[in-house]
């Protein structure tokens, strides 16, 4: 399932951190190591399959993800 929700959806989730929610930024760890969002998980791109089953094992999880934007 692919939803898109707001910013200020996402400040709440972040802010009330339920236990069933993942925030992953999709960046190369250079990025990350800069600045992310509070709580995300890194996940580089190049290494998505790799990484996924042992960082994000629960399916059931509300997993919102997050990179750069060339806009």
């Amino acid at each position: 399932m692919s939803d898109v929700i707001t910013t200020d959806e996402l400040k709440q989730k972040v802010k009330e951190k339920p236990p069933n929610f993942k925030l992953v930024e999709t960046l190369a760890p250079e990025r990350y190591r800069e600045a992310h969002l509070p709580g995300a998980i890194n996940l580089p791109p190049d290494r998505l399959k790799e990484l996924v089953p042992s960082v994000l094992p629960d399916k059931s999880a509300e997993i919102v993800t997050y990179c750069a934007s060339l806009h």
